[in-house]
């Protein structure tokens, strides 16, 4: 796998860039119409080639593999996407660099060694393993293009930004009563009572006119087809049932071998006139043939990786073979056998589809306005003075009473896996729906899946004050670094957009 990679690894970065480059235009301030086109961006009014940015989208891979979730999660702390993640953190990184040169921030060798000896990937129960470093320096790096310097590298950048966090929070400071009142609001029990909709409960008022459809069809047309059908044929290179059993190094100079044969049969396919067949007969491996399948209905014979049914549909009659493909235990070469283009539906053909579409979403409305409704008038009701189950019973609404519980039960983990509670799919729109609510409150109507729900708050007890002093030490350090958090953010924020990465649009 790992020769695999590194044979692509220049392909492999080309696709990685060309992600890319559209965030830049989300992230940066430049005027890319005037730049060149090999650069990626300007931070500090200085051009960043692709090249760079390349490397610095392989820098993230590393950390990732690495475990440095601190690193990532703060300088790719805005990303919704893993192309957005490999944007921040590539110019983040720049700003890091800046900030810590700017203020004399400078790891030693020393501690650089230490976190390195630290990291989890390398660790086992007594400590660190140079075995593991080992095997990592000697079969990730290469694959990489990189080396045990850049270990070291990633760790300065770490080793920076937590003395820069360091500094630039050093004055925060939470009050004691802040600190109680989060105590109290995290974990004070609370009792909760919840009215559910559910949207197909409303699906059955709807009816749908042949003028609804036409409508609809005129305005999806584009989107109403038959789902594309495809046939391939493919070889497959695995591993035996006794070379399953091995593990570490060894497994992964096995799965080497496979991916050099599978490589070299991906090479064979590309000279002019190869044909499949002959090719797969002069390495002596078996062809096999699937049925039409469509996108949403792989082929059984596919079902060893997901990627191989989306590998199908990147076929073309131009260029009919795949890559190889790692799935499960081995490689995959697909080869397009046929295909059955989508083509338009009619009117008549798209009606069922039509019909279901147009209930679906007048239901999720239905659904949504009397969820705001019962909200309203339970909220006036209960302010009133009338009891819950009087205001229930005026709005023809039946309400579920949700076992108590406190908003920090997932916060402490060791205490909730001794005693883990059975909670409804939902539970996280109720969190969510009572956490800024007093008791006899009524939250908003909250969607969910299929509808959504209105909370009541019927109650909130106070937490054991004998246990807060067990717990104050911990929590006064929760609280604390989620402050120091937020305020390092915001100062980052406020260095991005000096170095010219950052608009306040898109910040």
């Amino acid at each position: 796998m790992m020769h695999f990679l590194r044979r692509h690894r220049q392909w492999l970065m080309i696709v990685i860039a060309i992600l890319a480059l559209p965030f830049i235009f989300y992230f940066t301030k430049s005027d890319f119409s005037a730049m060149r086109p090999d650069q990626f961006a300007k931070v500090y009014g200085r051009d960043v080639s692709t090249i760079e940015a390349q490397r610095g989208a392989r820098l993230c891979n590393l950390a990732r593999n690495l475990g440095m979730v601190n690193l990532i999660r703060t300088l790719a702390s805005r990303a919704n996407s893993e192309d957005e993640m490999l944007v921040q953190f590539t110019l983040n990184r720049l700003v890091l660099h800046h900030e810590a040169a700017r203020l004399g921030i400078r790891p030693t060798q020393a501690e650089i060694v230490e976190f390195v000896r630290n990291l989890r990937t390398f660790r086992n129960a007594s400590g660190f393993d140079a075995k593991k470093f080992d095997e990592f320096t000697q079969t990730v790096l290469p694959s990489m293009g990189f080396s045990e310097a850049q270990i070291e590298e990633l760790a300065a950048d770490e080793l920076s930004l937590n003395k820069l966090k360091q500094l630039v929070a050093s004055g925060v400071s939470v009050p004691d009563a802040e600190i109680k009142r989060e105590y109290q609001q995290l974990y004070g029990t609370l009792s909760v009572s919840v009215v559910r909709l559910h949207a197909p409960d409303f699906a059955k008022e709807i009816k749908v006119t042949d003028d609804d459809v036409r409508k609809y069809y005129e305005a999806h047309k584009a989107e109403l087809k038959t789902d594309e059908k495809r046939k391939v044929e493919f070889v497959s290179l695995g591993l035996t049932p006794e070379q399953k059993k091995l593990t570490g190094k060894e497994r992964i100079d096995v799965l080497q071998k496979l991916a050099d044969r599978a490589n070299d049969f991906t090479q064979a396919l590309l000279e002019k006139g190869a044909d499949f067949h002959q090719v797969a007969a002069k390495f002596q491996l078996p062809v096999e043939a699937t049925g039409e399948f469509t996108p949403v209905a792989p082929d059984p014979k596919l079902k060893a990786d997901p990627q191989l049914s989306a590998t199908a549909f990147q076929l073309t009659p131009q260029e009919p073979n795949s890559d190889a493909v790692q799935a499960g235990d081995g490689f995959y070469v697909l080869h397009l056998a046929g295909m059955d283009p989508a083509r338009p539906l009619s009117v008549e053909e798209a009606k069922p589809k039509i019909e279901e579409a147009i209930k679906t979403t007048r239901a999720r409305e239905l659904a949504t306005n009397k969820g705001a409704q019962v909200a309203h008038d339970l909220r006036e009701s209960l302010a009133a003075g009338a009891p819950l189950s009087s205001a229930l019973e005026k709005v023809n609404a039946k309400a579920e009473k949700i076992e108590p519980f406190s908003l920090a039960e997932d916060l402490d983990q060791e205490e909730s896996a001794k005693q883990p509670k059975k909670r409804p799919p939902d539970f996280v729109a109720i969190e969510n729906a009572v956490v800024s609510l007093q008791p006899n409150d009524v939250s908003d109507f909250m969607p969910w899946e299929d509808g959504g729900l209105v909370a009541v708050l019927e109650k909130r007890e106070l937490p054991d004050e004998s246990k807060f002093a067990e717990k104050k030490a911990k929590f006064d350090e929760r609280i604390l670094t989620n402050k120091r958090e937020i305020v390092f953010r915001e100062w980052l924020h406020e260095r991005q957009l000096e170095a010219g990465i950052a608009t306040p649009a898109t910040g």
